[in-house]
């Protein structure tokens, strides 16, 4: 009887044996499959490389050693992605986006620029600033535009500037040239350029002037041609005291005699009248200087003066004759030019 019992057991066991299913029959035999496989590598001499990546790992069966199922759904070959539970998580391919609306601005009165600075702005505009050099030529200019405050060169030819006021150059200690060739410049305060510490070429030739204003004394070179300044327009001694003069130059005026006395820094000095091939259109009377002090040049009572810088004096076209005056000459390196008969 217990024989027939222990059989009994023996077979339930049995049967419970076979029924666990397939799957995990092979999920109990995979570990020993990979430990079976693994145990030939060589790992001595394990070298993994492109060339025996086929070798060393068995790839035909890689997928069956590893099983992802867990990890992803299932997605037969053939077959579309499954689509989201919720069909509004989809963008609308067929709508077009809107085009953003500008928005009306929130201010009940005009918008107005910005302001400019006072300073620099205003002729950096209107002309050509370049480092501390401002361009102002033909720009239709009527009057001289504020300036930046380092300003050391200034060109303004050919345009229709009609007066130099005073307050046109103030504050700018650093400007050393003023070039207003070629306007219409009929007046000039008396103090548009003596307030200039720094000032040494003042160009101003074909323009209206009937007067020289007054310079200052870092002055080097003067060039008033072409105008219509008088003898009476210049200060009495105007060039006396300006120790740094040298080159000046007044030609084409209606001066009727030379404006000494001369510092002894001039090298030229030129006073020839107009010449008769420029054009015409000038309309100028010309220098009509007829006579000559003896101390026009030099110190009649020092005989020993010797000017070596004054070489160049242009006084021919005028209707004097320099013979007339022999002592006049004996302190220059070299005899004016001019007539001598």
């Amino acid at each position: 009887m217990w024989t027939l019992a222990w059989l009994g057991m023996a077979s339930l066991c049995l049967g419970a044996a076979w029924a666990v299913p397939a799957k995990e029959r092979r999920k109990a035999e995979k570990p020993k499959a990979a430990v079976a496989l693994y145990e030939n590598l060589d790992l001595d001499n394990y070298d993994l490389t492109l060339d025996n990546y086929g070798e060393i790992l068995d790839l035909s069966n890689y997928e069956e050693l590893y099983d992802y199922g867990d990890l992803a759904p299932k997605i037969e070959v053939g077959t579309l992605a499954p689509r989201p539970k919720d069909p509004k998580t989809l963008p609308n391919l067929d709508a077009t986006a809107e085009t953003p609306k500008l928005q009306p601005p929130t201010t009940a009165g005009p918008i107005h620029p910005a302001p400019f600075p006072v300073q620099g702005l205003p002729s950096c505009l209107l002309c050509l600033c370049i480092g501390t050099s401002v361009y102002c030529d033909d720009a239709d200019l009527e009057h001289i535009p504020a300036l930046p405050p380092d300003t050391t060169y200034l060109y303004a030819r050919f345009n229709r500037i009609g007066a130099v006021r005073a307050g046109d150059f103030t504050g700018l200690k650093k400007l050393k040239r003023i070039d207003l060739s070629s306007n219409s410049i009929s007046w000039a305060d008396v103090d548009a350029f003596r307030l200039l510490p720094s000032l040494q070429e003042l160009i101003v030739p074909e323009n209206r002037l009937t007067a020289l204003p007054e310079l200052p004394r870092s002055i080097v070179r003067l060039d008033a041609r072409l105008n219509r300044i008088p003898s009476a327009g210049l200060r009495p001694e105007a060039f006396r005291d300006l120790k740094q003069l040298q080159f000046l130059h007044l030609s084409d005026n209606q001066l009727d005699f030379i404006p000494a006395p001369l510092p002894e820094s001039l090298r030229s000095l030129h006073l020839q009248p107009f010449d008769s091939g420029l054009a015409l259109s000038h309309l100028i009377q010309n220098n009509n200087i007829q006579t000559m002090h003896e101390d026009t040049f030099c110190d009649s009572h020092d005989h020993s003066q010797v000017r070596r810088a004054l070489e160049d004096i242009r006084l021919d076209g005028n209707p004097i004759n320099l013979s007339l005056f022999p002592d006049a000459y004996f302190c220059l390196p070299r005899l004016p030019t001019g007539r001598f008969s």
